[in-house]
């Protein structure tokens, strides 16, 4: 059963990337390209006569065909991991159905591993950001992903403690998910390398196509990976897709 769920986690990841690859490239690339020119002309600025795109290791027509490479490994990483949690759970806590259980998973990683460290650390353009403190960066984004996926096992065991209705449980989890998390976004220290003049539609612009490139990948992995999943229970319990009529 892993094995079969650690494949079909990886398949969908994959198709789920080029999804994801597909809306990064219709709305977040436009954005991109804009950070770029300004990078360049403030180079210019900088330095007349300097030609920086001379220096790119990858031509920016490269780097679009890149994207769909990237976002693709990045579903079959994603893909092959979820599949391992969701295996480990399965049977043990969520919705009962399979496909409820992909799309609870698949909602609540989305939060955890994405939209957490999104509300502290938003992402930036080319152009935003020092290149000598990319480690430190780096580093605060890693721990607020700890923090979401800490703060998300400590809600379901907190929801599993509690043994009143399902609005106690829920409101339980809620509040054991938001202390950790907001008092991680308010001891963590600000990141803000914004520089002076650049514009704010362009950032938040680039910053949403960001965030909807997540959404858009963990919404169709969790639907194709539930879907799936109920399919094969479907038929594992005797229910083919197309039974003949009787007679």
């Amino acid at each position: 059963m892993v094995r079969t769920l650690l494949v079909r986690g990886l398949l969908l990841g994959l198709l789920a990337g080029l999804i994801a690859g597909g809306f990064a490239f219709a709305f977040g690339e436009p954005g991109v390209d804009s950070a770029i020119a300004l990078e360049e002309a403030h180079a210019a600025q900088e330095a007349p006569g300097h030609d920086h795109g001379e220096e790119a290791l990858v031509s920016r027509p490269g780097q679009k065909a890149g994207l769909f490479l990237a976002t693709g490994l990045y579903g079959l990483a994603v893909g092959g991991i979820f599949a391992l949690v969701y295996a480990g759970l399965r049977g043990r806590v969520g919705p009962r159905s399979d496909g409820g259980l992909a799309l609870a998973a698949a909602g609540t990683a989305f939060v955890a591993v994405i939209l957490v460290p999104f509300v502290k650390y938003p992402a930036n353009p080319p152009a935003v950001g020092d290149p000598e403190t990319i480690n430190s960066r780096t580093l605060l984004y890693v721990v607020t992903i700890l923090v979401g996926l800490a703060a998300t096992a400590i809600a379901v065991a907190t929801a599993r403690r509690v043994t009143a209705g399902p609005w106690a449980r829920w409101g339980a989890a809620v509040a054991a998910f938001l202390v950790p998390v907001i008092a991680a976004w308010t001891l963590l220290p600000t990141v803000n390398e914004v520089p002076e003049g650049f514009p704010a539609t362009l950032l938040w612009q680039f910053r949403l196509a960001s965030l909807g490139t997540q959404l858009v990948f963990w919404a169709a992995f969790g639907v194709l990976f539930g879907w799936a999943c109920d399919r094969a229970a479907r038929r594992a319990a005797g229910v083919p897709a197309t039974a003949a009529s009787p007679g």
